[in-house]
């Protein structure tokens, strides 16, 4: 039985993977529907990972195959509303932790709504994160992480902020592979977001938008 688009991605079979991209959206799938069952296989991969069966090397390799699917569906999506950008978003993946492949989609997702996104990418350091928050006064901050040891370095970015005199002018979410809202609690944030479009709802609740 040939293998379906979601264990041909937990399973990193690179040409497979692409090709049924290529077909699904050629058949008409929607581009969210793609990138939800992207999704699934990412949470596949990170129990992998979790459980010893994968490695960093395979975690990367994931990511650079979500990228991959991330440019064939994005021409797919509908942008939302007019041009204008509703409001600035920064978002990045803590000190400490390498995994970028939520963030991403998360990117994606917040910029097709409209918010224009900084994205620091990856082991970004406190000091980063409040020098973004200063130069940009984006009013909604994301940190991501997929990694336990995400666990501190989001509650020192946090204190980083409060030390830095500007956290009350901002509203932070976290989200990934091991956070929940008992995390967000230790963290001292405002919302755990469970995926991207729970990022979305939250960005536009927080300024006001639905």
């Amino acid at each position: 039985m040939p293998k379906d688009f979601i264990s041909l991605l937990a399973d990193l079979e690179e040409e497979e993977v692409i090709k049924l991209t290529k077909k699904r959206l050629e058949a008409g799938d929607e581009a969210l529907t793609i990138l939800e069952d992207s999704r699934k296989a990412m949470e596949v991969v990170g129990k992998r990972f979790a459980g010893g069966q994968y490695f960093i090397p395979e975690l990367v390799y994931s990511g650079e195959l979500l990228k991959q699917i991330t440019e064939l569906v994005k021409p797919h999506l509908v942008q939302s509303g007019d041009t204008k950008h509703l409001s600035k978003v920064v978002i990045g993946t803590v000190a400490g932790d390498i995994h970028d492949i939520g963030l991403n989609i998360v990117d994606f997702m917040l910029s097709v709504n409209g918010f224009e996104v900084y994205n620091l990418g990856v082991d970004v350091p406190v000091k980063k994160f409040v020098e973004k928050m200063k130069e940009t006064s984006a009013p909604v901050l994301g940190l991501s992480g997929f990694l336990t040891l995400a666990f501190d370095a989001m509650k020192d970015t946090v204190e980083a902020l409060e030390a830095a005199g500007i956290r009350g002018k901002m509203k932070i979410m976290i989200g990934g592979g091991q956070m929940d809202d008992e995390v967000r609690k230790y963290a001292k944030a405002d919302a755990y977001g469970k995926d991207a479009m729970a990022a979305v709802f939250l960005a536009k609740k927080w300024i006001g938008d639905n």
